[in-house]
């Protein structure tokens, strides 16, 4: 029985039950017929204390039950049926303490809300000033054109990094509502590769793809975390080959980005996708935000991402599972 676990009950009995016996015999030498009343008695006792016991067990139980659903987010749980002495007292701070999570976790959504709605009237603040300089440089290319590509390119780059810091708190604030579909692992990639083939292509960089399987996955959010992962790899090679390889089985689907260039310091590699971290091989530019935002992601759908160096440069590999891991 579950309830001789009990170190109460355990003690109660170890105590009880022989002085029950010796009470018993001693009265049984006395009178026989008191002798049987009293085993009689003793047992009738022992019994009613095991079935109140047992009731007071299970109450607790389910009460340990309801504990465990207010953990895990649930409001609706119903106190009114614990009132049997301590227990009540423990469903009163139990209600107390359900209501004021409730409370703390309203207002901590409501917080995050507010900074995402500052961050965005932020973000558009700056992209409305960005977008007027941007016409205003093409209209001046003319006059110096490698000035206004020095200045086009930094403007360029302020406006991605308002974009994903915008993203990125949409993310802490679990506001993204991701909307996952099955596609192909060829049409990812091909969609996170696009808007690199440009700088590549003058860097003189080239892409080789070799994918088979599908995905299930935000395919708009999971191109964002890809690209971010091959930008990274164009800035810290020079000419010469980036492949990805991607494949799919039983548990996840998985894409492997190698590159061809120095790799990654040893001490980088435990901190390369934490927020605004800049590695030993940074550049100036560098602010540490893509890769975060990539990870973010990436752990937001199920999945893991990692780096390490192999004999020919720096390895990511990114596993999107199919289930709960």
């Amino acid at each position: 029985m579950n309830m001789l676990k009990n170190p109460e009950l355990r003690r109660v009995l170890r105590v009880g039950a022989p002085l029950s016996i010796l009470v018993t015999v001693l009265v049984f030498i006395l009178n026989r017929t008191a002798g049987f009343l009293t085993a009689g008695l003793c047992l009738v006792l022992g019994l009613l204390y095991i079935l109140d016991a047992r009731k007071r067990y299970r109450t607790m139980a389910r009460l340990v039950e309801d504990i465990n659903a207010v953990l895990h987010g649930r409001t609706d749980i119903r106190f009114a049926h614990y009132t049997e002495g301590e227990v009540s007292l423990l469903r009163s701070e139990l209600k107390k303490m359900t209501l004021r999570l409730t409370e703390q976790a309203q207002q901590l959504q409501d917080e995050k809300l507010q900074l995402v709605q500052a961050i965005a009237d932020i973000s558009h603040q700056l992209r409305t000033p960005l977008t007027t300089v941007n016409l205003l440089l093409a209209g001046l290319s003319a006059h110096a054109p490698d000035t206004m590509y020095a200045l086009q390119r930094q403007v360029s780059r302020m406006d991605w990094l308002v974009n994903a810091l915008l993203k990125l708190t949409r993310l802490d604030a679990g506001t993204v509502r991701f909307q996952p579909e099955r596609v192909s692992l060829r049409t990812l990639i091909d969609r996170a590769a696009e808007p690199l083939a440009i700088p590549m292509e003058l860097k003189g960089q080239t892409l080789e793809i070799s994918a088979s399987g599908e995905v299930r996955c935000d395919l708009r959010w999971t191109a964002e975390a890809l690209g971010n992962i091959l930008k990274n790899c164009t800035e810290h090679m020079g000419a010469g080959r980036i492949t990805v390889t991607a494949e799919e089985n039983a548990m996840y689907s998985l894409l492997r980005v190698r590159d061809c260039g120095s790799g990654i310091d040893e001490r980088d590699l435990p901190h390369l996708f934490e927020r605004y971290y800049k590695g030993a091989n940074a550049s100036e530019q560098s602010v540490g935000i893509g890769l975060a935002l990539s990870r973010s992601i990436i752990t937001a759908q199920n999945g893991t991402v990692k780096a390490a160096n192999y004999d020919g440069g720096a390895e990511f590999s990114i596993k999107l599972y199919k289930g709960i891991v």
